[in-house]
């Protein structure tokens, strides 16, 4: 099982426009609501992978029950813990007419002390029966800044593998607490490192304490940054549409690779192919399956030979 935990669970709700103009009204042209938070997203990859994956985090209040209701009919185990606060809401809005994509985002619940308890309690049984766990996004209210930092000192004790996939001063306390792998954006890992050569930045990341560096690059595809080498994999041509949820496809393409041992070209060529195939799903959470297929074996991995 992998046990994918989002503190910051979201009920995404993506508008599709003709086109978005500023101060202008808009006639929306499709609605979608998805369980969203960049856990959730990863998880229902996972499951469309076919690993069993359970979720936590918390959900509370209509927001958190229309979001338990959506999961309910999908692969992942919910065990999202409840708050007594409405769960954040995320609207996206898809201008049909350039691919580019408007994202609005509410701030959390406030998450108590005894709520945390509570998660705590729950995160330390599920560990029991975690072939690996993913700590992702952002830190609801009330939530102290070194929360990853301990929720993978507990993974570690329980000799479970965790990735990251957080940014600011949550991955940088993260990072100190010598997670597996983690796998930031570029803007991320320069404002983590100081230095916007990826590379470079990389392995400063290493150096703070993160095992593996997997840094996403956009359209440019993956750099990975791991004891055994370095590599670079990217897609075979730029893929148009909305890139919401792409990195979350890429960290169920590293996790799924993880739990199956497979060398690191593999692994990297899986989450670039997820991570485009997204691109063209019509939200968070879902990849082309097609797209997915035709990209795979098209995806180039080149080894670098600085060793890591």
């Amino acid at each position: 099982m992998i046990l994918t935990v989002t503190l910051n669970t979201a009920l995404d709700i993506t508008y599709r426009v003709p086109a978005l103009t500023p101060h202008a009204s808009h006639r929306v042209t499709d609605v979608a609501e998805r369980p969203g938070g960049k856990g959730l997203n990863v998880a229902r990859v996972l499951a469309a992978l076919g690993h069993d994956t359970v979720v936590t985090g918390f959900a509370g209040g209509p927001s958190g029950a229309v979001l338990r209701d959506l999961l309910a009919p999908l692969a992942p185990v919910d065990a999202l813990v409840p708050v007594s606060g409405n769960t954040r809401r995320t609207v996206a809005v898809v201008d049909a007419a350039t691919g580019d994509t408007t994202q609005l985002n509410e701030p959390g619940p406030t998450v108590t002390a005894d709520e945390w308890a509570a998660f705590l309690s729950s995160y330390a049984e599920l560990l029991g029966g975690a072939e690996a766990v993913a700590l992702c996004g952002s830190l609801p209210p009330g939530i102290h800044v070194g929360a990853y930092a301990e929720l993978i000192r507990r993974a570690r004790t329980a000799g479970v593998p965790v990735l990251l996939d957080t940014s600011g001063e949550p991955l940088r306390r993260g990072i100190a607490a010598r997670p597996g792998l983690v796998k930031p954006n570029a803007d991320e890992l320069a404002q983590l490192t100081g230095s916007r050569d990826p590379l470079r930045a990389a392995h400063d990341a290493r150096r703070r304490g993160a095992h593996t560096v997997v840094a996403s690059l956009g359209a440019d595809g993956m750099l990975a940054a791991t004891p055994e080498g370095l590599w670079q994999a990217a897609p075979p041509a730029r893929v148009k549409g909305n890139p919401t949820g792409a990195g979350d496809s890429a960290v169920a393409g590293l996790l799924s690779g993880l739990v199956e041992q497979l060398p690191w070209p593999e692994r990297l060529a899986r989450a670039v192919a997820l991570s485009a195939a997204t691109v063209l799903a019509p939200a968070a959470g879902e990849f082309d399956v097609r797209t997915y297929e035709d990209l795979l074996p098209q995806v180039e991995v080149t080894a670098h030979a600085t060793a890591a």
